[in-house]
Parts: C-alpha cells; sequence; structure tokens
C-alpha cells in the first residue's frame, strides 16, 4: 500500500484515484472546487462513467478513499503524487500548463519526504523538466518527476485502467522506477506490459496515440464520402481493411467526426508542439480540417433533401454526447448539427440517456432546442429522426414505433445504427454515411 495524492478530480483524477484504491492504496484526491468536494465526500460521483460509482462507494466505505480542498493535508506522508489537472488549448493550438505550473509552485514547500510527483495529465514534450524546475525552487527533500499518460477511454475507462493495453512511465531515476513499478504491480503482474522510457519520450507517446487514432477515424470517413460517390458500401469496405492485422478494425467506424476532450486539443498539441521545434506536421492539419467538415456532412445531407431550406421543420435528435456511455458534449458533432440546423432555421427536440444536464447548462437559453425525457418523446411532431450518438438503446427500438410519431419515416444517421436492408423493409427514408441511400418501395 502506497499513500497516493491525486490534484485534480475531473474524469482522468476521479477515475484513477478510485482505481488506485481499488488496488489497495490510501488515496486522497485534492480539488479547489468546494461544492464538489462535499459532494464526493458524501458519496455522490461528480461524472458518469459505467462502473465508478460502485468502486467509488466501496473504497469510501473501506476509508481507502478521501477528499478534500487542502493540498498541504493530503501531502502529509504522501509518496506518490499525480498532477490531473486541466490542460486546455490556448489561441494557438498549444497547451495551457497554468494548472500544472501552479501547483508545481506550491508542491515544494509541502513536500516532508522523497515523493515521486507524476505528470498525469497530457502535457507537452519537456513538462516533466519544468514542473522539477518548479518545485526544486521551494523543495528542502529529494522527489522526481515522473511522465505516466493515460490512456482512458470514456465509457470503458475502468476496464482501460485496471486491463491497460500498457503502462507507460517517463523517468530518468531508478528511485522512482522502483517506486512506479511496485504501484503499478498489482496490474502488472497479472500481464499488462508496463514500459519504462525517459520522460520526453512518454510525454510524446500520448500525443501521438491520439492524433494516430484521431487521422484513423479521419481515413474511414473519407473512404466512407468516396463510397458515396463510387457507389460502395463502406461498412463492407470497413470490414475487409479492419480485417488485416496491421490495421485492425478498431477506430475505423466512419461517421460525423470525432469529439471529446482528448483528440481535439491533443491534435492541436502535437501540432504545435511539431511548430515550436521547427516541423510542420501538414498530416494532422488536415485530420483537424477534415474533421470539421466531416461534423456537417449530415448537415448537407438534410439541407439537400429538403432544398436547401428547413425553415420551420423540427427534427428529432437522438445523441448528445460526443460518444456512447459517458455524458461528455466537449467537441460533440450534435452541438454543431444543432447550431447549424437553428441557424437555418430548423427546431430540435433532443434526447441522451446521460447528456442531457450539460446540454441543458449548455443551451438551455436557445428556445428552438426542446430537451424531451425519452428517445419516443423527440419524435413527437418532427419530420426526420436524426442520430448523432451511437447509444444502444438507439439501435434496439421498435422500428414501427419510430415510424408511427414521426411525420414522415425519414432518417438521418450520423452512426450508421441500422441495416439497410431494415430500413428497407420498415419503409423509411434512410440516408446514412458511406453507404447508399433506402427509399421507400412504391407499390403499383
Amino acid at each position: 500500500m502506497k499513500k497516493v495524492v491525486i490534484i485534480g478530480t475531473g474524469y482522468v483524477g476521479l477515475v484513477s484515484g478510485t482505481c488506485f484504491a481499488e488496488l489497495g492504496n490510501d488515496v486522497t484526491c485534492v480539488d479547489i472546487d468546494e461544492q464538489k468536494v462535499v459532494q464526493m465526500q458524501n458519496g455522490k460521483v461528480p461524472i458518469y462513467e459505467p462502473g465508478l460509482e460502485e468502486l467509488f462507494a466501496r473504497n469510501i466505505a473501506g476509508r481507502r478513499l478521501h477528499f478534500t480542498t487542502q493540498l498541504a493535508d493530503a501531502m502529509e506522508e504522501a509518496e506518490v503524487i499525480f498532477l490531473a489537472l486541466p490542460t486546455p488549448s490556448g489561441d494557438d493550438g498549444s497547451a495551457d500548463l497554468s494548472y500544472v505550473l501552479g501547483v508545481a509552485d506550491e508542491l515544494g514547500p509541502l513536500l516532508k519526504r522523497y515523493a515521486v510527483v507524476v505528470d498525469k495529465s497530457t502535457v507537452p514534450v519537456g513538462t516533466a523538466e519544468q514542473v522539477s524546475v518548479r518545485i526544486a525552487k521551494n523543495a528542502a527533500v529529494a522527489f522526481d518527476v515522473v511522465s505516466n499518460p493515460e490512456f482512458l477511454r470514456e465509457g470503458v475507462a475502468i476496464r482501460d485502467f485496471m486491463e491497460p493495453d500498457r503502462i507507460v512511465i517517463g523517468t530518468s531515476s531508478k528511485k522512482a522506477r522502483k517506486v512506479m513499478g511496485e504501484l503499478y504491480s498489482p496490474i502488472t503482474n497479472e500481464g499488462h506490459p508496463i514500459f519504462f522510457m525517459n520522460e520526453r519520450s512518454a510525454e510524446l507517446t500520448k500525443y501521438a496515440a491520439n492524433s494516430f487514432l484521431a487521422a484513423k477515424i479521419t481515413f474511414i470517413n473519407q473512404v466512407a464520402n468516396l463510397c458515396e460517390r463510387v457507389g460502395a458500401d463502406v461498412e463492407s469496405v470497413r470490414l475487409g481493411v479492419g480485417s488485416d492485422e496491421r490495421i485492425g478494425n478498431r477506430f475505423l467506424h466512419p461517421g460525423i467526426g470525432y469529439g471529446g476532450s482528448c483528440f481535439p486539443k491533443d491534435v492541436l498539441a502535437l501540432i504545435h508542439t511539431a511548430h515550436e521545434h521547427g516541423y510542420d506536421f501538414d498530416l494532422l492539419k488536415t485530420v483537424i480540417d477534415r474533421n470539421r467538415s466531416q461534423q456537417r456532412v449530415l448537415v448537407d445531407k438534410i439541407l439537400k433533401y429538403y432544398g436547401n431550406d428547413v425553415s420551420g421543420k423540427t427534427f428529432a435528435l437522438w445523441g448528445l454526447a460526443f460518444k456512447p456511455d459517458t455524458d461528455d458534449i466537449r467537441e460533440s458533432p450534435a452541438l454543431a448539427m444543432i447550431q447549424a440546423l437553428t441557424e437555418a432555421g430548423a427546431a430540435i427536440r433532443a434526447y441522451d440517456p446521460e447528456a442531457m444536464e450539460n446540454v441543458r447548462a449548455r443551451l438551455g437559453g436557445n428556445a428552438k432546442v426542446v430537451l424531451v425525457k425519452d428517445e419516443f418523446a423527440a419524435l413527437q411532431h418532427a419530420d426526420a429522426l436524426l442520430i448523432a450518438t451511437e447509444w444502444n438503446q438507439f439501435s434496439a427500438v421498435s422500428l414501427a414505433g419510430v415510424k408511427e410519431r414521426l411525420k414522415k419515416p425519414v432518417i438521418f444517421d450520423g452512426r450508421n445504427i441500422f441495416s439497410l436492408k431494415a430500413m428497407q423493409a420498415a419503409g423509411f427514408y434512410y440516408e446514412s454515411i458511406g453507404r447508399p441511400i433506402v427509399e421507400p418501395q412504391v407499390v403499383v
């Protein structure tokens, strides 16, 4: 058991802290938001992540998971200190390190014994060195700064932490390597690999991984757009391409672009890092540009269908989170779709299983957007159904029930959740991504 401190209780910090407690460590999570800390002390999880609530409650009850606003109190006997702080994109695409470096300035005088300070946040190359310099200004004891990037996917973050594809540790210190190896030993003892490298390599690994996945998504979206023009079916193409073990089928699903908190800002940050070192990462610039245009693909299909005039139309929208199994709406393609359609004069009736409160906080003042209680309520008085997030419950609905509630049987599917055969059999006009248009058969 180690005394672990997690500074920052956002998505990464809260999941990591809870999971480290589940592994048997004594974990204290620190946050400056008093209301949020009180909420967590009372056993309420402030984010939605499948499986997190159960682990959270169990480890609070087991007195292995604690919360405070007082950094000094948490630092007593701290052995491993994780910085899980926001690194938002600046106007130039660079990662804003003000939160990370601000905490680093506070840590020096609070260190009472040797400790390993871990950059868990996604940070640019060279950040570990900057953090080390800032701590050293006021530190009276030895310490090491390590890079340990997270690879958690929203919706499956607990599994990703407990059963990771890999653990990456960036350190040049043998002592820190030993501490981090011990901390992760319950996971590595189960056969999950850990890779030790220098700090800069670990920092770049995270950016490179996310940027590659963003490029892979963008590639299949471009293939889907070509499929529509040549009469191919992207689902067949995807299976044929993804079966190649050198490529694989993960992140090879066409749609209306990527979103979330990671891919958009990490691609921008890697471009900025390259620029700072005299390199033009033009491939990633294209990825950003193509993803922005992909978020309009479904809107363009809708406008074309209605002769570029959707004023007075009402659309049911299923899905507001950027992906299923999360309530995260950051950079969500659904929000880009809402903005484009409402600016064109349409009204939206929207539903999402988890993201409703976040959207209400963001769009509550938009009279053209009505948030409803369930997917069927969204269909009432709607001219067509739009699908932006591939929640399982949407693909399992009664198509007859959908058809009965819509003014006309028209669906625009940005995530390809329905089969073409099912749409044909149910009598829908159906447009998806990279597949042929389905039109109702006319009975003569």
